[in-house]
């Protein structure tokens, strides 16, 4: 029985002067019977795509971040000219290092930072909110009724009597442990920001706005003074500073996987090809982005890796056919087409099976994963060009050094000549998988791996899992100015937001009130809530107010008529205009999923209970309330994207194989990979959120390919008579030791990742890393053992 299949049915015809250039399909035909000018259209096209890349641009938009079509984002699109503060706002404290607030210096210092801040480009400047800002007032009662005015009078002058004035009216504004530290030695500028530039012609430079911020830290920081800064333009802004970091782990990356690549191959020609023809699919990549209206975000800076990754994977096993062709006597050219012929077809699947499975992206109504899904799909469609069909073609021009193509036939001539003797370790023990005990053993043992991973990865969590930013380091800058604000301030920087929909003039209504004060009584139970603020609660203060400060007049008044007072010196962030919509500010003490899950159920069961057509109970608007729907939706999302990718791949691995027996061999290593990959999260405490969630994806798609390549060719194999062990055994020598050498290689290159700076490049790098490993061993190890129950010599896959 025939062991070895080197080449198609006209493998024997290795001389170019007997070649027919006529045979073989009509794609081959048509690219390598017309090779010049294939080449010379690939050479235009970079050039024109190399110069549009030069236009593209790294941003990010807070919009983008926020799942649109979700009922807590409609309400708050609908309603958030009327709130003032939204879910974008920047907190910027100025402490003292040695003092309070109540210094001439420090205000004076606070002045002069507040004005900066108010012509910042971005700023939503009447919502603007300090100590300074018109609207931060006081209300106090005396003996001729109310009296109220700014925190900071109009005839402050820095006197100690005016410093007097501003320390009564700060104990009388309600704002201690919101704009003033409960210790007294800080304050907080509340900035909110717009989407877009002051012009409204173009999106906010968040980039440019936290360079501006830090040199604003860098001119009123000192000896005296300290700032800390939070809010997601500060975070998207120091990622995109740390994108320099980034890219030399990315260098670094492409160094490693070109150093192996050479290592394995002894030949710098093809190495330089490989490379040269993955870093042009990234190039076509970002030439088309801007071309069509695109640009990168933080989100989705890690794609471009990822292509050259993926080309990098389809780049060695063309190169490694063309070589063991080369070394059995074929001309180069005709050793190009021979590989084209044998590999194309499941190159051209695996590349459609990743482009579909990053596609599937798009059905997640959150903007940046859509704008990920649609460049990530574009970088794979190119590689069909780039590596699928440059990189033959060129290597048929080029070929390979003939040195190492002999030693690879004679490694290939050796290991099949003795099959007791002189066959490699690795791929001995490999094969021994093809036998019954060793194939039994290896799905006991994947069975067990699944049903474990599977029990662990229940306990995934939906959302940030730690305070402050997860997508930067704990020590970081940002993390440590977060902790200072969670633990001076009671108004934190995570604000969940009720809107409270009533009919026109009806906000400060008494059983509207009430209503709103048994919401907050409710929310005020829930761990993680500090506090809360609202129409409600302001009430009951100026009732105990008006009443010589008695606490048994602590309640909402039922006379409308005082209720009509009190209205009228309320802060407008509390109600709008018409008074027909107020809030409740739901402070919390972070953003962790389990916060967010616990107030988004508390306020839906009490919308559900307490809602009228005359008074609507809405989420949710705030940083925290934006959070939360974006977390409802990609809990959703996760499991319909991951139906989807698997109905993609099954389809097309059907299309590619004929046979549902070796559809079933490709897919559970694939499913083993993603139940793990989501246990691994669960292990290293990373949420599933938007920067984490298209990994899955990504990890079914990259791991497709390294069964596609090794089944391919077994089954291949079995169809010309071979049994199932001298067919894996063959296929591990020609495909198989690409799989090993790329799945090792960019594991270990994308490990190095773990040393970034930036915590959302060292998660992408672990879960990378085992994906890039896993999905190796799965194609190695399970797809035979499977193989070995399904595929058996005496029943053809063919005959499905």
């Amino acid at each position: 029985m025939n062991s070895k299949v080197t080449a198609p049915d006209n493998s024997a015809l290795l001389d170019l002067k007997t070649f027919d250039k006529h045979s073989g399909s009509l794609v081959e035909r048509l690219l390598f019977n017309h090779r010049g000018l294939v080449v010379a259209l690939c050479l235009l096209l970079s050039a024109l795509l190399g110069w549009q890349a030069t236009g593209l641009k790294l941003s990010a938009a807070f919009e983008k971040m926020i799942p649109v079509g979700h009922p807590y984002i409609e309400n708050y699109f609908k309603y958030r000219a009327q709130l003032g503060e939204g879910g974008n706002t920047l907190r910027i404290a100025l402490s003292s290092r040695n003092g309070t607030i109540y210094d001439a210096d420090y205000l004076n210092t606070l002045k002069q930072l507040n004005d900066d801040l108010f012509l910042l480009d971005g700023v939503d400047r009447p919502y603007m909110k300090s100590l300074w800002t018109p609207a931060t007032r006081w209300i106090g009662v005396t003996e001729e009724g109310f009296d109220g005015g700014p925190v900071i009078p109009d005839d402050y002058n820095g006197s100690d009597a005016s410093i007097d004035q501003v320390r009564q009216n700060v104990e009388r504004s309600g704002e201690i442990g919101r704009l003033v530290a409960t210790n007294m030695r800080s304050s907080v500028i509340l900035l909110p920001l717009q989407d877009t530039s002051a012009t409204g012609t173009v999106p906010l430079d968040y980039h440019a706005l936290s360079q501006r911020l830090e040199q604003l830290r860098q001119q009123y920081e000192g000896d005296k003074y300290q700032i800390a800064i939070t809010g997601f333009a500060k975070v998207v802004g120091d990622l995109m500073d740390g994108l320099l970091q980034m890219q030399v782990f990315f260098a670094a990356t492409l160094l490693i996987c070109a150093l192996v690549l050479f290592w394995y191959t002894r030949c710098l020609r093809s190495t330089l090809l490989v490379l040269a023809c993955s870093l042009i699919a990234v190039v076509w990549l970002l030439g088309l982005l801007p071309t069509l209206g695109y640009a990168l975000d933080p989100y989705s800076i890690l794609v471009p890796f990822l292509v050259f990754a993926i080309g990098l994977s389809h780049g060695a096993q063309k190169m490694n056919g063309i070589m063991q062709d080369i070394g059995r006597g074929a001309d180069k050219l005709i050793a190009a087409r021979f590989t084209f012929r044998r590999l194309f077809l499941t190159g051209l699947m695996a590349l459609m099976a990743d482009a579909v499975g990053f596609a599937v992206l798009m059905i997640i109504n959150i903007p940046v994963i859509q704008d990920l899904a649609v460049t990530a799909t574009l970088g794979v469609m190119v590689l069909i060009l780039t590596n699928l069909v440059l990189l033959p073609i060129l290597l048929s021009y080029t070929g390979v050094s003939l040195t190492a193509a002999r030693r690879e036939t004679e490694a290939e001539r050796l290991s099949l000549g003795d099959m007791q003797h002189r066959r490699h370790p690795l791929w001995s023990f490999l094969d021994r998988f093809t036998e019954l005990k060793w194939a039994l053993g290896a799905i006991v043992v994947a069975a067990t791996l699944g049903a474990v991973g599977f029990a662990v990865s229940l306990h995934v969590k939906v959302g940030d899992l730690n305070p402050g930013a997860p997508e930067l380091r704990a020590d970081s800058r940002y993390n440590r100015d977060n902790a200072f604000m969670v633990g001076n301030y009671a108004a934190s920087s995570d604000k969940y937001v009720v809107m409270v929909k009533t009919p026109p003039f009806y906000c400060a209504n008494y059983n509207t009130l009430v209503s709103v004060d048994a919401l907050e009584a409710r929310l005020q139970q829930l761990p993680g809530v500090v506090s809360t603020t609202s129409l409600a609660a302001l009430s009951k203060q100026a009732a105990a107010g008006m009443n010589e400060g008695s606490l048994r007049w602590y309640e909402i008044p039922k006379n409308q008529g005082l209720l009509n007072a009190i209205i009228t010196r309320a802060p407008r962030e509390l109600f709008n205009q018409n008074c027909d919509l107020l809030t409740v500010n739901v402070f919390l003490s972070d953003h962790k999923a389990d916060t967010l899950t616990q107030v988004a159920k508390a306020v839906d069961q009490f919308a559900a209970q307490y809602n009228t057509p005359d008074l609507q109970f809405m989420s949710a608007a705030g940083n925290a309330g934006i959070e939360a729907a974006t977390n409802i939706v990609v809990k959703r999302a996760n499991l319909q994207m991951l139906l989807m990718v698997y109905a993609a791949v099954i389809v097309l691995c059907f299309i590619t194989f004929r046979s549902w027996r070796a559809v079933v061999c490709t897919v559970l290593p694939l499913m083993l990979t993603s139940v793990l990959c989501e246990a691994l999260m669960v292990g290293l405490d990373i949420g599933l959120k938007v920067a984490t969630l298209p990994v899955i994806a990504l990890g079914v798609g990259i791991g497709v390919d390294y069964s596609l390549y090794i089944l391919s060719i077994t089954l291949a194999n079995l169809r010309h008579g071979a049994s199932l062990s001298h067919a894996y055994y063959s296929a591990l020598l020609s495909t198989g030791k690409v799989v090993v050498l790329t799945g090792v290689t960019l594991g270990v290159a994308v490990a190095t990742w773990v040393l970034s700076p930036i915590k959302f490049q060292a998660d992408m790098g672990v879960l990378l890393a085992f994906m890039f490993i896993w999905n190796m061993l799965g194609a190695l190890i399970l797809t035979p053992a499977l193989a070995r129950m399904l595929l058996k010599p005496d029943r053809r896959p063919n005959a499905d």
